[in-house]
């Protein structure tokens, strides 16, 4: 017997070191594959992985939901493709301690990439953390852009609260880094920053009628629905039949779902009142997914779209003449999807039911409509073909996310990224002292929550040898000056009991309705929560 890896895997391995057996792939938990694998002939059925992880995605074999099931034989056709071999990596070493006071650290942001960070930091006896984010709230993405539907994966912001209810960390939510305060600021106060503030923006289409009302970015629906701050007034046209989105990664399934899902369905998760109200009473019927390549190259994970065909009164087409054959060079994910594909295709679509159109070889040519949006013009990417207009009154782009520029850094407009080497920020080819990157900012939009690990990891090795090299040794002001300069600033910082403030009263007030929480959603609102 075995224990099973389900769908709710964040990749962020932190059960890979308490497997006695050394049976989970890949080891980093960075490498290609969407997920972690356990070896089901390996498995000594100790659970040692299924307490460990963080959000609950590791089921005994006898244990696994029905619709978690094919996990199990997911995990044997990858170990039947990449046989268990031995790990003889060697465990890093943690870092010794360090005299009070002689390393204070600046994280700004608050989601994954931070608190990976900030956490693997304060595991260090004597160093200290300051952690500065723009909102009230803390946990980034893992709030704002994990669909509500997905409460496991949030859960795994509950590991980030044991580690930031250290004496070490300093909780500076509220606080922009910007004009009020800003990076010398943050440098005169702590002998290192690290940026982790990943990737706001939307990439754009530059096709004619992109600007129509009725196109928005998929970026703005996922944070309407979830609450955020600055999407939460935003309004969507959900009065007509058919909404398409462009792209087709698992942001792009997370808004088809939300747009389909039933009230009942909706009102069991954490998605914003406003969304709840407006979703609720949506005329769409249909979601359309458009791909420019085909179904071998879709960017979303396979248990993301398998997942789809589980939903009740959801139907799942596949609107395409392509090759949903696995070949002999495909891994085994792509083999996945292309099968599921395949069983999507051949499945009798239910009358009544609503649908997940997916088309792919289509690329939008432009967004066509007078005062808003009527339809999509398509072009067929394989023969160059005009491929006619599909009418929607609801166009989102989900074509990836893309990085901001902070103030007194380099930016690489490419890629939009910060440029650096291994975490350290780079300006004129040269490093700059005590700056570093991780997460989004630092690789681009890329991977999943858990990836964000690994990639902590190597930001803070690379300071720790900074550190160790004598590159961060200089007088810094205290903590007591910090506290004084940001009110000085006029800065209404929320510390973290003013965060467990709102969230207990966010719990509260989706008590009486059996909800995981009921979101505040103005700056407004939560300041007022958090100061009860």
């Amino acid at each position: 017997m075995t224990y099973v890896i389900t769908q709710n895997c964040c990749k962020d391995a932190s059960c890979v070191p308490v497997c006695p057996v050394d049976c989970i792939r890949p080891v980093d938990g960075a490498g290609d594959t969407e997920m972690l694998y356990i070896d089901p002939e390996a498995c000594i059925d100790c659970g040692a992985c299924a307490e460990e992880c963080p959000v609950e995605a590791i089921y005994y074999e006898d244990d696994l939901p029905e619709s978690q099931v094919r996990y199990r034989d997911i995990a044997a056709d990858y170990f039947r493709a990449h046989p268990l071999t031995a790990d003889n990596t060697p465990e890093p070493r943690p870092h010794a301690p360090v005299q009070p006071g002689a390393l204070r650290i600046a994280v700004v942001g608050a989601g994954p990439a931070a608190c990976y960070a900030a956490a693997e930091l304060l595991e260090v006896d004597g160093v200290e953390v300051d952690l500065f984010e723009r909102l009230p709230t803390p946990f980034g993405l893992i709030r704002a852009g994990v669909a509500p539907d997905h409460q496991r994966t949030k859960s795994i912001a509950d590991m980030f609260s044991l580690a930031f209810t250290n004496r070490r960390f300093g909780c500076h939510l509220n606080v922009e880094i910007g004009e009020r305060f800003g990076h010398a600021d943050l440098l005169a106060h702590h002998h290192a920053v690290i940026y982790a503030v990943g990737a706001p923006s939307s990439r754009d289409l530059g096709i004619p009628g992109e600007g129509l009302p009725g196109s928005h970015p998929a970026a703005d629906f996922v944070g309407w629905y979830n609450g955020h701050p600055d999407h939460s007034d935003r309004g969507f046209d959900l009065s007509g039949q058919r909404a398409v989105i462009i792209g087709n990664g698992n942001v792009t399934l997370d808004a088809a779902r939300a747009l389909l899902m039933s009230r009942d369905e909706l009102t069991a998760t954490d998605i914003a009142d406003h969304a709840l109200e407006a979703l609720s009473d949506s005329a769409i019927e249909e979601v359309v997914v458009l791909g420019r390549r085909g179904p071998r190259d879709a960017a979303f994970s396979v248990g993301e779209f398998l997942a789809l065909g589980d939903l009740p009164g959801i139907d799942v087409i596949i609107d395409a003449d392509c090759d949903l054959s696995p070949g002999p060079d495909d891994d085994v994910e792509t083999a996945m999807k292309l099968t599921v594909a395949r069983e999507y295709r051949d499945r009798a679509p239910v009358p009544g039911n609503k649908r997940v159109v997916f088309r792919f070889h289509c690329a939008p040519v432009a967004i066509e409509g007078d005062d808003a949006v009527t339809g999509i013009r398509l072009r067929d990417t394989r023969t160059d073909a005009d491929a006619g207009v599909l009418p929607a009154s609801l166009v989102l782009r989900s074509i990836g996310y893309r990085g901001t520029p902070m103030p007194d850094l380099p930016f690489d407009e490419a890629t939009g990224t910060i440029p650096n080497d291994g975490g350290r920020v780079v300006a004129d080819a040269a490093a700059l002292p005590g700056v570093y990157v991780t997460g989004w900012i630092k690789r681009g939009p890329r991977g999943v929550i858990g990836t964000n690990r690994t990639c902590a990891a190597q930001t803070v090795a690379a300071l720790w040898a900074d550190f160790d090299a004598g590159v961060l040794t200089r007088d810094v002001a205290d903590r007591a000056a910090l506290t004084a300069t940001l009110a000085d600033r006029g800065l209404a910082e929320v510390d973290w009991s003013g965060w467990r403030a709102i969230d207990k009263a966010e719990r509260g007030r989706g008590a009486d309705g059996r909800r995981p929480r009921v979101k505040f959603v103005t700056v407004e609102e939560l300041l007022a929560a958090s100061r009860p």
